[in-house]
């Protein structure tokens, strides 16, 4: 495992919200990252597919990752997801990359799939700013 993967699983780890949601980080080097999630029944809306919400918070963070690593550390400034197809199946995988990136802030784009048996469906899509942390 790199040092990059470590700390990086290391940072999600810290993170509560993902511990609850159980994400895990699969992927991460300088300027991409690719988180998954299994999908369970509390993950899910009323018609049986996995919530938007989950699915926009595995490409915020996926992205916040990608840009973050350009910076050392980084938050999302603005992002906007389309949802393209309902995700079901049994996990969710995120994938992020830097598009482009500057002293403060990086554009990321992040495609989120949908696996289901062998096979890897495109569910969502995704761009964001990330910017920077400064510390004070």
């Amino acid at each position: 495992m790199s040092d990059v993967l470590k700390i990086g699983r290391e940072i999600l780890d810290s993170q509560p919200f993902s511990k609850l949601l159980g994400a895990e980080l699969i992927y991460f080097e300088v300027g991409s990252a690719e988180i998954s999630l299994l999908i369970r029944d509390e993950l899910k809306q009323q018609h049986g597919f996995v919530h938007g919400g989950v699915i926009s918070y595995l490409a915020d963070n996926c992205m916040t990752f990608a840009g973050g690593s350009i910076f050392g550390d980084g938050v999302t400034a603005e992002y906007k997801i389309n949802y393209v197809r309902p995700a079901i199946g049994d996990k969710l995988i995120a994938r992020s990359t830097v598009l482009s990136s500057g002293r403060r802030q990086a554009v990321c784009e992040c495609k989120v799939f949908v696996v289901r048996g062998e096979k890897e469906v495109l569910v969502a899509v995704a761009q964001g700013t990330i910017s920077k942390v400064e510390k004070t």
